[in-house]
């Protein structure tokens, strides 16, 4: 959970913006800054996305691979992707604050950069409503606090009417397959578990103790989802699990892709990915009622 914590040493308002701040990260390590963040480097797009909901894009040097919303963000040097940190070039562009990502940046380069002087904050918003601290906690490190504080207010309130919509709705079994080789998936401590939960459907693979775990076409069928949510395919009559008409996903028709930003990266986006899904479900529970009105 992410507390920060704002410390004005002296002066007024006025003089905040030349005050140090101190601030908790996602890791639990305090992050100390003589001043609020002016060169900014993200290494993840769910990042570079929470920085520019935070106000603070002009502030962004270099970004990762990926972080191509909001357009502007496309254009900035990249510096990291599956391979690695760019760590010269990181520390060419001298940096006074890198936001690493708890779950994919290698501990071990971020270590590097710290012993280079370079401060990190690692982020990690592992369920729906950390996106709207992450952007809060963000505004304080860049000196945005307004901006940050209105999206985070925005966020929170989308979140609750969508909360408030879907709440006691007839629950919808749900496969989210992540990964087709080997075939992978979510458990409820995944933060797309908890886009699902939000609208009503039950994660048929929520119980698995692993965060993504490996799972195979016969469990799938055991499991019997109502829906099928496929990230980043564009065509679902190309979908593999066609071959499976037992499945009451396929038999129903209820195969439907996702873009996979709008609900994989904890963004304000995921509202709108939020928005699709429950919508998905809703037609789903429509054609069940359907079904057995026959």
């Amino acid at each position: 959970m992410i507390r920060a914590l704002l410390i004005l040493i002296g002066g007024g308002v006025g003089a905040a913006w030349a005050a140090p701040i101190q601030v908790t990260d996602d890791a639990g390590h305090v992050i100390k800054l003589a001043a609020p963040a002016r060169r900014i480097i993200s290494l993840a797009p769910h990042i570079t996305e929470l920085v520019y909901a935070a106000g603070a894009g002009k502030q962004l040097v270099a970004v990762s691979a990926y972080s191509d919303y909001p357009a502007a963000a496309a254009k900035l040097p990249q510096v990291a992707d599956y391979n690695g940190l760019a760590i010269e070039q990181i520390v060419a562009l001298k940096p006074d604050l890198v936001i690493a990502w708890h779950s994919g940046t290698s501990p071990k380069q971020v270590a590097k950069l710290e012993s280079l002087g370079l401060p990190v904050f690692w982020s990690r918003p592992a369920k729906l409503p950390d996106v709207a601290k992450s952007i809060e906690v963000f505004g304080v490190l860049a000196g945005t606090e307004p901006v940050a504080q209105k999206a985070a207010v925005q966020y929170r309130q989308q979140l609750d009417l969508l909360a408030k919509r879907y709440r006691g709705r007839p629950a919808i079994r749900v496969f989210y397959p992540i990964w087709d080789k080997p075939l992978t998936t979510v458990n409820r401590q995944h933060l797309i578990s908890d886009v699902i939960a939000l609208c009503g459907g039950t994660n048929i693979f929520g119980g698995l103790p692993n965060l993504t775990p490996l799972v195979s076409p016969e469990s799938v069928m055991a499991g019997d989802p109502e829906v099928i949510l496929e990230a980043g395919r564009e065509d679902v009559a190309q979908s593999d699990w066609l071959r499976w008409p037992s499945i009451s996903a396929v038999r129903h028709g209820n195969i439907h892709a996702v873009p996979a930003s709008l609900i994989s990266r904890p963004s304000p986006r995921i509202i709108e990915g939020a928005m699709r899904i429950c919508e998905t479900l809703e037609a789903a529970r429509a054609r069940r009622a359907g079904a057995k009105a026959h």
